[in-house]
């Protein structure tokens, strides 16, 4: 009689979360980053699942059935866009047979339209240049304030798929942004001036000045305050993948380990890498967990720099568990590495 109780139990707990589940939305991201965004904005109401982990690298995920199952069920697709999936999107939305979601519905988002893009060629594209993106450079959710765009659109989209939660999505962005913008440039500046006030000076290039008047000293913290020493420093990365974050903290990437993107490094690229790299002064090599560390170590041998491997992706590693949590990662390491 226990055992059948129990199991009794067992079946109204499961026909429950079930019930629950199907009332909420269903979305589905192409990478974690967005996912972490997403569940910061949609909070209980709907279910999110990122298709890449953050552990392998997004331009080459397998289209795997499961992606397909999820695809079919989902009321909102987001994307990263400028190509970064254009190997393996394609498959799975037209598998799903999910017209909700197709490119051009109003369940599919392409988060690279509210980004602010870097790297768009101006010349004409071709297979021999490598992986170069014809729309720009797609890893942009490194950029802070991409982030926070990307909160307000998902919000904005949310809203219109489901108008009856829509102060429930603007409240959460709402609540996001400003957790970004207190883990950016600190509580004490967050609350004298606002965060849409302090990202307007940063874009502007008035904040250092701003920061330098004597009311203002010292008011400076989060990851403006942490990064602030290696402004204008020079670094290499593996892939073309830090511009964002070197951009948005004032570093300067002056060369790729890989000769091309997605071309793996060669003795003589290295080689010619080394001296440049020395002639810069560059003290820092910064690259991702999923490639290989022995190029780095070896041109890091050769000028006497430090090499960093810290996710570029939510999940990347074990204190990525979202997107706050990522930048706070990247931050550490990289200034933690200054000389």
């Amino acid at each position: 009689m226990k055992r059948i109780i129990v199991l009794f139990v067992a079946l109204l707990t499961t026909a429950w979360q079930a019930a629950q589940s199907a009332d909420k939305l269903r979305i589905v991201t192409t990478t974690s980053d967005l996912a972490a965004i997403a569940k910061a904005v949609a909070g209980d109401l709907a279910d999110v699942a990122g298709l890449c982990d953050g552990k392998e690298d997004p331009h080459f995920l397998q289209a795997r059935p499961s992606c397909i199952l999820q695809a079919r069920d989902a009321d909102l697709w987001i994307r990263v866009g400028l190509d970064l999936e254009i190997g393996w999107e394609p498959p799975i939305l037209e598998g799903s047979r999910n017209g909700r979601i197709s490119v051009g519905a109003k369940g599919h988002l392409d988060a690279s339209e509210c980004a602010s893009v870097l790297e768009v060629p101006v010349t004409t594209i071709t297979r021999a240049m490598g992986d170069v993106h014809p729309l720009g450079n797609p890893h942009y959710w490194l950029d802070p304030l991409n982030g926070r765009r990307i909160a307000g659109a998902i919000a904005e989209r949310l809203a219109e798929i489901a108008p009856a939660h829509a102060a429930d999505w603007r409240r959460n962005a709402a609540s996001f942004q400003r957790a970004l913008d207190e883990r950016m440039f600190g509580p004490v500046l967050v609350k004298a001036l606002g965060g849409d006030a302090l990202w307007a000076k940063m874009e502007s290039g008035t904040l250092a000045a701003f920061l330098k008047e004597e009311a203002n000293r010292s008011k400076e913290g989060g990851w403006v305050a942490a990064m602030l020493p290696l402004r204008g420093g020079k670094i290499l990365t593996y892939h073309q993948s830090w511009v964002y974050f070197a951009h948005r903290f004032g570093l300067a990437v002056v060369d790729e380990l890989e000769p091309k993107p997605g071309i793996p490094p060669t003795a003589t690229h290295l080689a010619e890498v080394s001296e440049n790299a020395r002639a810069e002064g560059v003290k820092l090599i910064l690259q991702e967990p999923f490639y290989s560390t022995k190029a780095a170590a070896r041109v890091a041998g050769k000028i006497g720099a430090r090499v960093v491997v810290v996710a570029s992706s939510v999940g990347g590693q074990p204190e990525a568990t979202d997107y706050l949590a990522l930048m706070d990662l990247i931050v550490r390491l990289v200034s933690g590495a200054q000389p």
